[in-house]
């Protein structure tokens, strides 16, 4: 298997994984195969997505077990700008959002059109 780690001050952060091992992890996560073409280049939205506000957030984290601090961490940032986040006082960049949703296993908030 040919698994790159990446670690920020020397605890893993990121794990890059051959594109057909990152098909079949979606296929065991039942979820849909991702097109090499649309990947890199646009993203592509759900035929009906189910988007939450942001004033769900911390309703979403909270039936999801999740301490804020945990879900901060695990998005890569601290529990301060989610704490903004979730009061509404800031809104998250594209890249934010997408590991919100991902942690919190919910279709991500796009961007808007």
């Amino acid at each position: 298997m040919g698994i790159q780690v990446i670690s920020r001050d020397g605890q893993p952060e990121y794990a890059v994984v051959p594109w057909e091992q990152y098909q079949a992890l979606l296929k065991a996560a039942g979820q849909p195969a991702v097109n090499a073409d649309t990947s890199s280049t646009s993203e592509t939205t759900p035929a009906t997505p189910t988007l939450h506000a942001f004033s769900e957030l911390a309703a979403l984290r909270q039936a999801k077990g999740l301490a804020a601090e945990q879900l901060a961490r695990s998005v890569g940032i601290s529990p301060v700008y989610l704490a903004l986040i979730e009061s509404g006082e800031r809104e998250p960049d594209a890249a934010i959002r997408r590991s919100l949703a991902w942690e919190l296993g919910v279709p991500g908030w796009s961007e808007p059109s």
